[in-house]
């Protein structure tokens, strides 16, 4: 009877300049950075386009595998590395040393290895699952749409209703996630959330952004400290944007009927409020206007453009989150801070091949997340390619304008923000100066 050993993490992973030098195979490197990072898509059942549960299902496809990760195509995460922030939460790129150890596998013939060696097997979510389940157990509150029908082939659609939130009292929101149910992922281009609730007189009046979701987005983590606040009887206003048949890879191709789009949220205790007197987070789409012609975003055939934004505060802020948004034709996007006093200018983000099939909200590790003093000048840019060269266009021939459709196209970031008074921005940076000085007097 042979003896089965199971490969620790630890064991793991192997320096660059050591891999020429070693041999690696699936058994002892490569199938824990498959299990732990693709086959959460790549199985049966799964969004992805062929399974790479075991080595047999792997092999086939090793070239292919090695191109994508290599070019970082692949897990599908856009956003540059070596250029600005690298600290964020929700983070799905491949370390260098994963890249490289894939890349030296198949370079070696992809072998399977010593059959002795047995690798950890995946841990697969329950795609009905939430994201934050792990961290936080169920929502405190799920909100759900009217359930929908969505056809096979047409135009887009769009629902827009209110639903009640039943809360009886204010709460400060810890996470939130939307999630469309069951085989809705391709057809829900976006769901956007308003929050509306009663004034003094009883009349609702919108209030603000709950979230916004587009294809492929993990959810919104909010920073110790904030609220972003769902009051007492508010209701939620739904916009939902649907494409029928689907968008990408993913794409169903077939009815769905009775699709509902559900918002999770995860609350702060019902005293975190008065507690902790927590500064004013809010999520909303900073548009960019420079670059439009005659007020008019217009890409021509086989053409291409650009957008800028500008946006200053009349007090300080903390930016928490970065998200573009565009649609097809939109395949980059840079977000940086202009200082009038210096005349610096600080690059915060960059996503250099943008796709519309996978939106992400670059959430900032609160320690790292930018702290802007007032009368600083938030700069978003955005790039588009209508011409062939862009794998996502589906016709360089056609005149591409603004608007909701998925043909059209669109130029906003979403960002979520902390507004600070002086005295909350002075503090973050003098911790943050401690921090640092803590850092460098260890690594003394």
């Amino acid at each position: 009877m042979k003896l089965i050993r199971t490969l620790s993490l630890a064991a793991l992973g192997l320096p660059a300049a050591a891999l020429a030098q070693q041999d690696v195979s699936y058994n002892e490197h490569i199938a824990t950075i498959i299990n732990k990072n693709c086959v959460v898509c790549h199985r049966e059942g799964g969004i992805g386009p062929m399974q790479l549960e075991n080595y047999d299902q792997v092999r086939p496809w090793a070239p292919l595998i090695s191109l994508r990760v290599a070019s970082r195509e692949m897990p599908p995460y856009s956003y540059d590395h070596g250029i600005g922030i690298q600290d964020l939460k929700g983070d799905w790129r491949l370390s260098q040393e994963d890249i490289d150890t894939v890349v030296a596998w198949v370079e070696q013939g992809s072998p399977q290895g010593d059959p002795d060696i047995v690798p950890p097997a995946p841990d697969v979510p329950n795609p009905d699952a939430w994201n934050f389940e792990p961290e936080f157990g169920a929502p405190d509150l799920i909100i759900p749409s009217v359930a929908m029908d969505i056809p096979a082939s047409g135009n887009d659609l769009w629902s827009k209703h209110f639903v009640e939130s039943g809360l009886a009292a204010d709460r400060c929101i810890k996470a939130v996630q939307v999630k469309p149910r069951g085989d809705a992922k391709a057809v829900v281009h976006h769901a956007n959330s308003d929050i509306w609730a009663p004034d003094e007189n009883g009349e609702y009046q919108q209030l603000g952004q709950l979230t916004e979701y587009a294809m492929g987005k993990w959810g919104e983590l909010m920073p110790e400290g904030v609220c972003r606040t769902l009051p007492e009887a508010s209701r939620i206003r739904w916009d939902i944007h649907m494409y029928p048949g689907g968008v990408g890879a993913t794409a169903e191709g077939q009815v769905i009927r009775d699709n509902v789009v559900e918002i999770g949220l995860w609350f702060h205790d019902e005293d975190f409020m008065e507690r902790e007197q927590p500064y004013k987070q809010d999520l909303r789409a900073y548009v960019m206007r420079s670059g439009y012609e005659n007020g008019e975003l217009i890409l021509p055939p086989h053409g291409y453009t650009m957008t800028q934004g500008f946006h200053s505060f009349d007090h300080p802020v903390r930016i928490d989150s970065f998200q573009p948004h565009g649609h097809l034709r939109m395949n980059a996007a840079s977000f940086e801070i202009f200082y009038p006093e210096t005349g610096r200018t600080e690059q915060i983000s960059q996503i250099s091949h943008w796709s519309a099939t996978w939106h992400h909200s670059h959430i900032y590790e609160p320690d790292v997340a930018p702290l802007v003093p007032t009368g600083a000048v938030l700069v978003i840019k955005q790039w588009y390619d209508n011409t062939a060269n862009n794998p996502n266009n589906p016709d360089p021939d056609q005149w591409v304008y603004d608007g909701s459709r998925t043909g059209d196209e669109m130029s906003h970031a979403w960002i979520a923000i902390t507004h600070l008074d002086e005295e909350g921005y002075q503090k973050l940076l003098a911790e943050r100066a401690a921090s640092q000085q803590r850092s460098l007097a260890a690594s003394d």
